[in-house]
């Protein structure tokens, strides 16, 4: 028994001087709350799953980790169908935020008064930013994107009143060059007012148009206050075109999030959000968790 009480006693104080020496042995099993990271989900990569259970996908979506939510579900004043109070005492009850909200500004324009009730309805729900997330292909064109951009700092200057930032969301198409003039740069970049209108750089887009999103945060910095996080399977030459077979989560492509990220203050990002546009190819949870997964244990570490 002595024997045995010496064992134990020596063993007992080997351990604790193995915790001292080595600290984070004793919180290794610890694991961290993936929503400390601040990530965000556009809601548009689970929008079948939305359609058929709301509040049960948002839930899915906070279990997952995350902790902010892009939306792109308003109309004529209602978030997925539900008053704007309605729909955020839905979202924070579930312990997420709303941050953003996609809504589209055709290219005829907007009329006054549905600015103000977009500016009101996104105001009521809480949003930081309301962001314009696509342009028709038909209105692809150097005439009416200058019409456009007028529009939209009209917008944001609405949206400024009610404060909340207006944003644009980039895909490929912006920078095909048309006659020598390449959208993105000059048009975009030159026309939006700067002070109404901010960047949010998807930046599986922009390596799809052959563009170096630092390079664009070195060049323009400041001015791209959201992140789109999707990735690419594989590296090809730029193209223009909408493709969006190669997509797949956060961390199982090519693109160099790691790098993106550590430039992060240079671009002026606050906020970044997953994106798939094709839900995970039938199946949006497991993509969305596995994109999570790799920026809280890895990408974002």
């Amino acid at each position: 028994m002595k024997n045995r009480r010496d064992f134990l006693k020596t063993t007992a104080v080997g351990s604790m001087g193995a915790l001292f020496l080595n600290p984070l042995a004793a919180c290794s099993e610890k694991r961290v709350d993936p929503k400390s990271f601040g990530v965000g989900l556009q809601l548009y990569t689970i929008r079948d799953a939305i359609s058929a259970d709301l509040q049960g996908s948002l839930k899915k979506v906070s279990d997952l980790g995350y902790k902010n939510v892009e939306l792109a579900g308003y109309s004529g004043g209602k978030f997925y169908g539900l008053a704007p109070k309605e729909f955020k005492k839905m979202v924070n009850d579930l312990d997420m935020d709303i941050i953003s909200s996609h809504t589209i500004v055709e290219a005829a324009g907007i009329t006054l008064d549905n600015a103000k009730l977009m500016a009101d309805s996104h105001a009521e729900v809480g949003v930081k930013y309301c962001v314009q997330p696509w342009v028709n292909e038909e209105d692809r064109n150097i005439e009416t994107y200058k019409r456009m951009i007028a529009e939209w700092n009209k917008v944001g200057s609405i949206m400024k009143d009610a404060g909340i930032q207006f944003a644009y969301h980039n895909h490929n198409f912006e920078f095909a060059n048309l006659d020598g003039v390449v959208p993105y740069y000059d048009l975009f970049m030159k026309e939006m007012d700067a002070d109404l209108i901010t960047m949010e750089i998807d930046l599986y887009w922009v390596s799809k148009a052959g563009q170096d999103p630092v390079e664009m945060f070195k060049k323009y910095p400041g001015r791209f206050q959201l992140f789109h996080l999707k990735d690419m399977k594989t590296k090809q030459e730029p193209y223009f075109t909408v493709e969006k077979d190669d997509i797949c989560s956060v961390g199982e492509g090519v693109i160099d999030f790691k790098r993106a990220l550590a430039a992060k203050e240079t671009a002026g990002m606050k906020y970044m959000f997953v994106e798939d546009d094709n839900q995970g190819n039938g199946k949006p949870f497991e993509g969305i968790g596995t994109s999570i997964k790799n920026l809280t244990t890895d990408i974002l570490v």
